[in-house]
């Protein structure tokens, strides 16, 4: 009984060391697709522009360019929403937000905010 319980305590312990090792890695995937989704909604964007021969406005949000994507607008990969603004604060185009894993902006990390405009 003492060897299942030893042995039971060892798989833990390479478990929790794998878990800390790897943690970084699907946070990384997680930003990776915030910024491939960003992207994709910046070109949506564009597309939209050429037809209204307009952005949206911050009220009608990234909503308005839901006919120019293959899916209905998602989350960010940690569950909160983007953020769209137009005219955006950083210059005259629209900006779209992610702000990372604590859904607030500012943070570094896995917590730091993925813009469009980087």
């Amino acid at each position: 009984m003492i060897e299942v319980l030893v042995t039971i305590t060892i798989i833990a312990l390479f478990a929790a060391i794998a878990w800390q090792q790897l943690a970084p890695v699907g946070d990384q995937g997680r930003r990776a697709a915030a910024r491939a989704q960003i992207e994709s909604f910046m070109t949506a964007l564009q597309r939209y522009n050429l037809d209204e021969a307009r952005f949206p406005s911050s009220e009608e949000g990234l909503a308005a360019v839901r006919p120019y994507l293959n899916k209905e607008i998602p989350l960010d990969p940690w569950g909160y929403p983007y953020v769209y603004r137009y005219p955006g604060e950083q210059g005259f185009g629209p900006e779209v937000l992610c702000y990372g894993a604590d859904g607030k902006p500012g943070g570094e990390g896995a917590a730091g905010d993925i813009v469009s405009w980087r």
